[in-house]
């Protein structure tokens, strides 16, 4: 099996793994320099950097850093130890690079309006791929979005075809509540990295309220970010547009900040106008 074309089918079916390569070798190895193995996100293996306890060791690192989307440096001394006695005994040190194979992060744009083409513009710029669904012609079209690698014609289009994973980001900008309520129902029951919808919190709660009358329960919005984008006070679309990539990023890192915008569900009474 070639190891990169394998890394390369993942990345497009939205699977995770980690890559890892011996990097540095000196004295008796039973391996060679360069070798690789790839570690899927269900723990099968494809490749060898030569096996024994070492691989063992490795291969449990590469769920940590897969998990983690940190790169990670391990170092053996196979200096006759016991713990690596499992045809590995060979008196040499090992050098072994671990670093995450990782899907490209898909943004779904639900809406082509303005705000969307400067998410699209900022996003693609960040290394989201695009797509976006809009079912208005003039709104959702190559040359308004020439960046999009998918356009949707219409939403049941789109949930239909669309497969969210862990790789994929949605975002609600659609034109008005009803769009927002369809699409919002759909993405709070998919596997989605990361869900958005704009608007005040006045809006957001009346959506969630909507739904919770069409059999969802409040739980179901814990995970959303809603109103989306951090607290930097924009006002025109490419401000808005910068707010929302960011949070994405955050989101895409792990950053401590990506949570801080998800309503508070609990305290919806005491929820003003935004």
């Amino acid at each position: 099996m070639d190891l990169f074309e394998e890394i390369v089918r993942m990345r497009r079916a939205g699977q995770r793994g980690a890559l890892a390569t011996i990097v540095h070798t000196n004295g008796s190895i039973p391996s060679y320099e360069s070798s690789r193995m790839i570690v899927r996100d269900d723990g099968s293996i494809a490749g060898t950097i030569g096996g024994g306890c070492v691989e063992a060791e490795v291969w449990a690192a590469a769920k940590e850093v897969m998990h983690k989307e940190a790169p990670r440096k391990m170092v053996f001394n196979l200096n006759n130890e016991a713990t690596y006695d499992n045809g590995l005994i060979c008196g040499g040190t090992l050098e072994i690079f671990v670093e995450p194979i990782l899907p490209q992060p898909v943004l779904y744009l639900f809406g082509g309006g303005h705000v969307s083409m400067a998410v699209a513009k900022a996003a693609s710029a960040a290394g989201f791929g695009i797509a976006v669904v809009d079912d208005r012609e003039a709104f959702a079209n190559p040359e308004r979005f020439p960046m999009a690698q998918e356009i949707y014609p219409t939403y049941e289009d789109a949930f239909e075809k669309i497969r969210p994973n862990a790789a994929s980001y949605l975002i609600i900008v659609t034109r008005g509540h009803k769009e927002d309520m369809r699409v919002l129902g759909w993405a709070v029951r998919t596997p989605a990295r990361y869900i958005g919808m704009i608007g005040s919190k006045r809006k957001v709660l009346s959506v969630y309220k909507a739904l919770e009358n069409d059999g969802y329960r409040p739980e179901d919005f814990q995970r959303v970010y809603a109103p989306m984008g951090l607290e930097i006070g924009a006002l025109a679309p490419e401000e808005i547009a910068i707010s929302i990539v960011a949070e994405l990023i955050a989101v895409r890192r792990n950053a401590e900040s990506a949570a801080h915008k998800k309503l508070n569900y609990e305290q919806r009474p005491a929820l003003t106008e935004r």
